[in-house]
């Protein structure tokens, strides 16, 4: 069976338009994915993303990380999930 290869955050001329950062509240667009997981839910090797802009990379990756949770941070241009 052939599974159709979907990109992971959408066209950036899609019907949602580019990525846009995870902060609450801001529509900014994303530069940047942080790369996570959970240790207590996920298995080692599931991994979770949120987007950032520039403005909000450090904070939520400050989030992340305080929990042991963010594993990469890399630019969304260069990112293949």
């Amino acid at each position: 069976m052939d599974i159709p290869s979907l990109p992971l955050f959408g066209p950036a001329d899609g019907p949602e338009g580019p990525p846009v950062c995870s902060a609450k509240g801001c529509r900014q667009p994303a530069q940047w994915v942080l790369v996570w997981n959970n240790p207590k839910l996920h298995t080692p090797d599931r991994r979770k993303t949120w987007l950032a802009c520039e403005e909000h990379r450090e904070s939520l990756g400050q989030f992340l990380g305080v929990r042991g949770f963010l594993k990469e941070t890399v630019p969304l241009d260069g990112f293949e999930g």
